[in-house]
């Protein structure tokens, strides 16, 4: 374990606001946890791609780095892996592609730590986290233990999980366990994807989601960002039937609960890709990301947000939510009134 003072926010989150994080618990080994004060719990942290420090925090956060990846049992059709928390996403997925693995490629490039996979239930180009995971391990603060998640219990959802709900604050996620194919399994309906030859590759649909990303997000490294900033909206039917009678052009999508609006449409019609206002702004490629230009602080991402929401929600009926965790100085979740 290694605890680190008064460090620049700028380092722990790639949309880096200038802030400073009191304390920054860095845990390396399992046992380590058992020394965590649990009277007043760390916020958990990853790499930094989904999270904005709206401003300096004042109580402690902790990453959990430990980055183990087995085989843990295989056949000719199934490949069953345990990967702990602190792996990174995009090297995992890349792992899987060369060991000719189906089932992680459609999530190529997404930044991030494994740990942090399960919480958002991370999803692109018609794949999600739920659909190649068997179980994910929590260690939970009380019960000083491991807890084993199995997919069900972990109740996935869009963008959403027990993690960011019920289990949110109580623990930590230090592994999860995956099933990949040894079968070709070819999810190429996405738009994007659909112009791959048949049968596509493994090797082309990774290759051809890295392009997609690269060509419509920024680089974090380059333009600070933490990616897609706002969730895509479920409507129901009735709703998005009345929107094509005003906007024939409204594209969406049949999904459990509804029609799934794409957020980056909604954001392109009120008029905000390439927008910018105190140092914050909506990506030129894709008005989805918000982007910090240098210089930004809290306030300023905040009153950009409002404002997205407030002009969406007056042309659409629709109150757009944010996918990124914004945190205040006591690391709690921003909500805006």
């Amino acid at each position: 374990m290694h605890i680190l003072y008064n460090q620049p926010a700028e380092a722990y989150s790639t949309f880096r606001l200038h802030n400073t994080l009191s304390e920054v618990i860095l845990i390396d080994e399992l046992s380590d946890l058992a020394a965590v004060n649990t009277e007043h719990p760390p916020v958990i942290i990853g790499e930094g791609s989904n999270t904005v420090f709206l401003a300096s925090q004042d109580r402690p956060l902790l990453r959990f780095l430990a980055k183990f990846r087995t085989i843990t049992a295989e056949n000719r059709q199934h490949v069953e892996l345990h990967v702990e928390a602190g792996h990174n996403w995009h090297e995992l997925v890349t792992w899987a592609v060369a060991q000719q693995l189906w089932g992680l490629e459609n999530l190529a490039l997404i930044p991030g730590s494994v740990g942090a996979a399960p919480v958002q239930n991370i999803g692109a180009y018609g794949v999600e986290f739920s659909d190649v995971c068997s179980y994910v391990d929590f260690y939970d603060w009380t019960e000083r233990k491991i807890r084993r998640l199995d997919n069900k219990a972990c109740q996935f959802a869009y963008r959403d999980s027990i993690f960011k709900q019920q289990l949110q604050g109580k623990g930590i996620i230090v592994a999860v366990g995956l099933v990949l194919n040894r079968d070709p399994k070819p999810v190429v309906s996405y738009p994007g994807l659909d112009t791959l030859p048949v049968p596509a590759s493994l090797q082309q649909i990774y290759q051809q989601v890295i392009a997609i990303r690269q060509a419509k997000l920024p680089d974090y490294k380059v333009i600070a960002n933490c990616g897609s900033f706002f969730k895509n909206p479920v409507i129901s039917k009735a709703q998005y039937q009345l929107l094509q009678s005003s906007f024939a052009k409204i594209p969406g999508f049949i999904v459990e609960g509804g029609i799934k609006v794409p957020a980056a449409w909604l954001i392109d019609q009120a008029g905000f890709k390439g927008y910018k206002q105190d140092n914050v702004g909506c990506y030129e490629h894709q008005p989805l990301v918000l982007v910090n230009y240098g210089g930004a602080d809290g306030p300023a991402l905040l009153a950009l947000v409002h404002l997205i929401r407030q002009q969406v929600q007056a042309l659409f009926q629709i109150m757009l939510d944010p996918e990124v965790r914004l945190l205040d100085s006591n690391g709690q979740h921003y909500v805006e009134s």
